[in-house]
């Protein structure tokens, strides 16, 4: 597809659905995390309805061509949606998002490629406590999932955010079974920036890394606190030199985030991901340096700092782009750009 091609429709059709079912898929809690997408519900009773199926039930692109799954891998259910024919990609997502972060630009790939958009464990409707939120962790669940249990040993991996740090582990891990690896929009802890660097780098960083403290104070307030911190890092937001408060989200997204992250184990599981960083530098410094074909994107004006952190540690990057307009939320603010860019290097 080429960018004057994109469907615009497609974010504002999700706004069509019905205000019912987003307050049904904010108030349910982990219980259908542990349903399949074979049960079935009484017919007109939205209570039936498993959580993790109700933000795109009502979507006929994702019914004719997507389904959701679940696979247990030491001890953790994990969740993933998957989709289309032909080779395939992972999808992995970062915080404070989960798989839906990726539907923008599931179809458009799922044309050309399967697609497996994975919660990573303990997130999303991911359920049960992995070992550790460590990024190499994390990655070897994601590869028993992949190689083990659904037999895919050509995965081109493409993570995003803290989910580009899981990529990385799982290509620099299992390079016999990582054909390409897409690295969006993280610097990467390691040999140059240890990890008391990146905490200063932003406050979010420094507050999530404190010891229950992020807990205590967002608490009951997890939709106000998510709504509140998507658009300080887009293209418009504080962080990007701007003071628009106008969020790349629309409120159904908020909302099926804010769903997930509700959950008092996946909350605290969000904010290990970032307690984890004096591991995750460690790993990164003791990791064999990828030599996979490799694309980088970054938010525009951030790309040159960025690589200064992954050149050591990816030897093979074939593409490296700013994406233009758009801050740290690549996939929502210029989903047609990221699109291409994929499908160009992933083909």
């Amino acid at each position: 597809m080429t960018t004057s091609s994109w469907p615009t429709w497609r974010r504002s059709s999700r706004l069509a659905r019905t205000a019912a079912i987003l307050a049904v898929a904010f108030a349910l809690t982990t219980g259908a995390a542990a349903c399949t997408t074979q049960e079935t519900a009484t017919p007109g009773r939205t209570s039936d309805i498993p959580a993790h199926t109700l933000v795109t039930r009502d979507d006929p692109e994702f019914t004719g061509t997507f389904k959701h799954e679940f696979a247990d891998v030491d001890g953790v259910r994990m969740h993933y949606v998957k989709g289309g024919s032909g080779s395939p990609v992972v999808l992995l997502h970062g915080w404070p998002q989960t798989w839906y972060s990726w539907w923008d630009i599931m179809p458009d790939l799922a044309e050309h490629h399967t697609v497996y958009a994975v919660d990573l464990p303990g997130l999303g409707d991911s359920t049960g406590s992995p070992a550790g939120y460590d990024k190499a962790t994390l990655a070897r669940y994601v590869h028993t999932l992949v190689a083990e249990r659904l037999g895919v040993r050509d995965a081109r991996v493409v993570g995003h955010d803290l989910g580009a740090a899981v990529a990385f582990q799982y290509a620099a891990q299992f390079p016999e079974d990582t054909e390409r690896l897409g690295y969006l929009d993280l610097p990467l802890p390691g040999p140059s920036m240890d990890g008391a660097t990146y905490r200063s780098l932003s406050w979010h960083i420094a507050f999530h890394s404190q010891r229950r403290v992020p807990e205590v104070i967002v608490h009951d307030n997890v939709r106000d606190y998510l709504e509140l911190f998507y658009p300080q890092v887009s293209f418009r937001g504080s962080s990007f030199g701007g003071t628009s408060q106008k969020s790349p989200f629309t409120d159904e997204e908020i909302d099926e985030y804010a769903r997930t992250y509700s959950r008092p184990d996946a909350l605290s599981g969000g904010f290990e991901l970032y307690r984890s960083l004096d591991e995750d530098v460690k790993d990164t410094k003791a990791a064999t340096p990828v030599k996979i074909p490799t694309i980088l994107m970054a938010a525009q004006g951030q790309l040159d700092g960025i690589r200064s952190t992954v050149d050591s540690r990816m030897t093979n990057i074939v593409r490296a782009v700013d994406v233009p307009k758009a801050g740290h939320w690549l996939v929502e603010e210029n989903p047609e750009f990221v699109t291409d860019e994929l499908l160009r290097f992933l083909d």
